[in-house]
């Protein structure tokens, strides 16, 4: 069965008529949706699939308890040692859905850095990623890390290597599973 890693900018609360669309396709397809729990575009898909009543979701979290639940699906917890609850530590969770994912489909506000780390997380492990960039209201489809330089010329603030520099001084670096070409 196809995975779909779902996620985005905490930005972003609502979700409009074209992406409703969209997942409304994940939904006849019956894919399986992979999900995060963290508040903005995570929570308001979760919302959106939650009033379709889809039942093939999993949420995952970190921590000791899923944060946004609204479906009351499955959820998959990711154990990490990490004590300091930073950017490092919750890309553990997007990590583990990027791995289990066979494609993505991010909500991106133009600066997250969150969601981009996804976008290139997935692209890394050879999964095509569609992207909504909200400041534009256009899609973007993603299948190889070549597509970045069409990408950034859709970013509507900083450029994307300004962006992934950030990225890369908040992650540890050392982790071989939060690296990225």
């Amino acid at each position: 069965m196809t995975k779909i890693f779902l996620g985005g900018s905490r930005t972003i609360g609502r979700l409009n008529s074209i992406v409703q669309e969209r997942i409304d396709n994940l939904i006849k397809n019956s894919f399986e949706v992979l999900i995060g729990d963290a508040n903005g575009a995570d929570k308001a898909m979760q919302k959106y699939l939650s009033e379709k009543q889809y039942r093939n979701v999993t949420v995952f979290y970190i921590g000791e308890e899923c944060r946004n639940n609204i479906g009351n699906w499955g959820t998959h917890k990711v154990e990490t040692d990490r004590r300091k609850k930073d950017f490092a530590y919750y890309t553990l969770k997007d990590v583990a859905m990027c791995d289990r994912a066979d494609y993505g489909f991010m909500l991106w506000d133009g600066k997250s850095k969150g969601a981009l780390n996804n976008i290139l997380n997935l692209l890394t492990r050879q999964k095509k990623v569609v992207v909504y960039v909200s400041p534009n209201k256009t899609f973007i489809d993603l299948k190889s890390q070549s597509d970045l330089d069409i990408f950034s010329k859709l970013c509507p603030s900083k450029k994307i290597e300004e962006i992934i520099c950030e990225i890369k001084q908040k992650l540890d670096l050392n982790q071989k599973q939060l690296t990225f070409a």
